[in-house]
């Protein structure tokens, strides 16, 4: 796969581009968001998680690569500088009928 699935970038653009109703809809409904151990579940948490740790902090991704772990699933590199967590790191992605279902964003 030579581009990313639409959802997960549009994760990455809307967090640099701090939009956060944009970031908001790249997620399904009942999504979950792992934030090395702290789950937030359903849009009215992840909202909460991208105003405190993500755009909130002025957070912006830039592509370092990413594969398909297997259908659905997907292993990003991201590097993020902001007012937050700055540095390169994995995330996992899985994304059914269009939307992030699950992000697990996971130690470097």
């Amino acid at each position: 796969m030579d581009k990313l699935p639409v959802p997960i970038q549009q994760f990455i653009d809307s967090t640099n581009a701090a939009d956060s109703t944009k970031f908001a809809d790249a997620f399904a409904e009942d999504a979950v968001l792992d934030d090395w151990g702290s789950k937030y579940r359903g849009k009215a948490a992840i909202r909460s998680w991208d105003s405190t740790d993500n755009i909130g902090v002025q957070s912006k991704f830039e592509l370092v690569d990413f594969f398909e772990e297997q259908a659905n699933v997907f292993n990003v590199t991201l590097s993020v500088s902001g007012n937050g967590h700055n540095g390169t790191g994995p995330m996992r992605f899985i994304v059914e009928d269009g939307l992030i279902r699950k992000l697990d964003i996971l130690p470097d």
